[in-house]
């Protein structure tokens, strides 16, 4: 899939979002933060951190920013609206949402691997009222109805 990216003032510089290895299913976003400027991520503080691109996704498409797995085990900032969804028609600036849910500050600096972007099929829905809904074994069983171990128990 051929997806047009759009380099910022802000994103000179920075790699482009690339796949870290062949297996991976997100592209890998960088901070574009000023030269020399840092973001310090208090514990329990969120921030818009930019990556100096602009996609133009084909219609059917969304984009997902992610958290890295690696960010969130270490030092428990991930992505607060995750996955954060970037529409079809979206043309400005991709930004992450990050938190920090860890103990300690953290520093973000420029081109920094801050996020990761996975490009997923949208399937529109169209949504008919009606008086009944189908009945299932589950029924309206909510949050842990199915249990802890996977048999049941709590």
């Amino acid at each position: 899939m051929k997806i047009s990216i759009r380099r910022l003032t802000n994103g000179e510089g920075l790699p482009a979002p690339a796949y870290a290895s062949p297996g991976a299913a997100g592209l890998d976003l960088y901070a574009a933060l000023p030269a020399g400027q840092k973001l310090v991520l208090e514990p329990g503080a969120r921030d818009l951190v930019p990556t100096g691109i602009q996609i133009a996704l084909p219609q059917g498409y969304e984009a997902q920013v992610r958290p890295r797995s690696g960010l969130a085990v270490q030092h428990g900032v991930t992505v607060l609206n995750a996955p954060g969804t970037i529409d079809s028609d979206y043309r400005g600036e991709v930004k992450a949402l990050l938190v920090n849910l860890g103990g300690q500050p953290f520093e973000i600096t420029r081109g920094m691997r801050i996020a990761q972007l996975v490009v997923a099929a949208v399937v529109r829905a169209r949504l008919v009222e009606v008086d009944e809904l189908d009945e299932t074994e589950r029924g309206e069983g909510g949050f842990g109805s199915t249990g802890l171990h996977g048999d049941g128990r709590e």
